[in-house]
């Protein structure tokens, strides 16, 4: 969903997409993952130019912006594998909870990060991996049905 009503989503959800987020499975069960909540307006805007597709963030009612701790972790060539679990969790607790959302890509991009750093005033030991906008739909998508019989091998 890349188009959002202009109401505020409920905090109990919110906590409830996080929760989703947290479930994820990661490399060691290290959970590399720390997240911030964005509802300020101008931050939304600010986050909407950090490439050019990432406009639809300035009308959402809030992202969640999931980052890495980039030290302390034993198995650190797992996170963005583990981030990426924890991402889509929080994408389909977002669609169970009757809300859109859009997946907006930033780690492994050295500028795209740099710029979201800056935007949050993140602390050195952590970096951005996404910003997932979300809200209440202002439009209806069909879900893409990608099942293809051809990309499956059957070893009987």
């Amino acid at each position: 969903i890349r188009k959002y009503e202009d109401r505020p989503v409920e905090d109990d959800k919110i906590k409830e997409i996080i929760r989703a987020g947290c479930a994820a499975p990661s490399a060691g069960n290290q959970q590399p993952w720390e997240f911030y909540v964005v509802r300020n307006k101008d931050i939304l805007e600010k986050l909407s130019h950090v490439h050019q597709w990432s406009d639809l963030i300035k009308d959402a009612a809030f992202a969640i912006v999931p980052c890495y701790k980039n030290e302390g972790l034993w198995a650190q060539q797992y996170e963005h594998i583990d981030m990426a679990a924890c991402t889509e969790n929080m994408l389909l607790a977002i669609t169970e909870l009757g809300l859109g959302g859009v997946w907006i890509g930033i780690a492994p991009e050295k500028d795209r990060m740099q710029i979201v750093n800056d935007i949050l005033g993140l602390p050195q030991n952590l970096s951005p991996f996404a910003v997932i906008s979300a809200g209440y739909p202002a439009e209806n998508r069909a879900q893409e049905d990608r099942y293809d019989e051809a990309r499956i091998h059957y070893m009987d």
